[in-house]
């Protein structure tokens, strides 16, 4: 594959080095369930691209996250390269799909560093799914 996986002190952090054609799972990235079990309800997760070049995004880049438990309102916030492209609150359930903007992504991509940073605050803990939690960036 076309990414290596850092696991550090409440961050997984995705390494792509090239572009990684598709919807991917969290699984098929490398993230298992133990790297994304949230005891105290936030998660961080960063996609560091970077290493890749120019970037073809695809019509509406998308993350979705699927979890095991049915949780109340959640808060949800994306950033790029230091902009915040989305922040929202979802409301009950064992989903959160977001839908970025490929606009905004090739207008702050950058030549040397950039950087997708999803964060989350869950009401309570939870279990991430990483078989049916996925990204698709690129085409």
């Amino acid at each position: 594959m076309g990414q290596t996986i850092e696991i550090n002190e409440g961050e997984v952090l995705v390494k792509f080095n090239s572009p990684t054609i598709g919807k991917k799972s969290f699984a098929d990235l490398g993230i298992t369930a133990e790297d994304v079990t949230l005891e105290g309800g936030f998660m961080r997760i960063a996609f560091e691209l970077g290493g890749i070049g120019t970037h073809d995004f695809v019509a509406v880049p998308t993350i979705e996250i699927t979890y095991k438990e049915s949780m109340g309102e959640t808060h949800w916030q994306c950033d790029f390269n230091g902009e915040t492209l989305l922040d929202k609150l979802d409301h009950h359930g064992n989903a959160t799909i977001l839908l970025l903007r490929r606009k905004q992504l090739e207008n702050l991509e950058q030549h040397h560093e950039n950087k997708l940073i999803l964060h989350a605050e869950f009401p309570e803990s939870v279990h991430i799914d990483p078989d049916n939690s996925y990204v698709e960036f690129f085409k």
